[in-house]
């Protein structure tokens, strides 16, 4: 089990087509000293561009290219990067859309030759994007492949929500996931034992405006396995 508390100072801009930069301080060490050897600062690049088109055959939904550069090598030099790819589409009345992602990255850590990558994770289902009370929230019903030596396919939920209060001067956003995980799968890769595990994420940020472009504010993780 996992529980991090993380504050952010947050430079975030929002227009039709969205992108944000985050400059995070992780206090992972401060949360969990025996298996976090340090804090470290992060810094989180988002471009979200939001279509939907309903007058061509295809009707692309939402697109994201999300990145991230955790600074933990010495001298807090760059030590793991990853990035994500998602799109949504549709070429159906219904407002269920098709969801694609791929996501990926590399680790660098001393002694170098213990240095690690990240394997692709693919993933496809739908989602299906609301609105409600004045929040936008989406959920996600994905099926999940990761080539590990033994490959793992499971299926992966996922339930987005953002709602903004006061004029969007104080923003909450985040998402719950729940998936499962062959451990025999990536337990062979790290030659650990095997076994099935269940695993819940849950992710919240809150962020309040000091400025037109400028948030600040706290993100708290919570990873649980069983």
């Amino acid at each position: 089990m996992k529980n991090l508390l993380i504050p952010i100072f947050c430079l975030y801009s929002v227009f039709s087509f969205s992108q944000n930069i985050q400059l995070v301080y992780d206090l992972r060490h401060t949360a969990d000293p025996g298996n976090n050897p340090k804090n470290f600062p992060t810094l989180y690049f988002e471009y979200f561009k939001l279509q939907d088109s309903g007058r061509s055959f295809i009707k692309p939904g939402s697109f994201l290219f999300k990145m991230e550069a955790d600074a933990f090598a010495p001298g807090d030099n760059t030590g793991k990067m990853y990035f994500q790819v998602a799109q949504t589409l549709r070429f159906w009345k219904p407002g269920v859309f098709l969801h694609l992602s791929v996501s990926s990255g590399l680790g660098v850590i001393e002694p170098k030759q213990y240095s690690y990558y990240i394997l692709n994770t693919y993933l496809a289902g739908a989602s299906l994007p609301f609105q409600w009370e004045g929040g936008f929230y989406s959920l996600v019903l994905d099926y999940k492949f990761v080539p590990y030596t033994k490959p793992s396919s499971d299926f992966l939920a996922t339930f987005y929500f953002y709602k903004g209060f006061l004029n969007y001067r104080f923003e909450f956003l985040g998402d719950f996931s729940f998936w499962t995980e062959n451990k025999k799968s990536w337990r062979l890769w790290h030659r650990e034992p095997g076994g099935e595990e269940i695993l819940f994420l849950r992710r919240a940020t809150t962020l309040v405006s000091s400025a037109a472009w400028l948030f600040c504010g706290g993100k708290d993780e919570f990873l649980l396995s069983c």
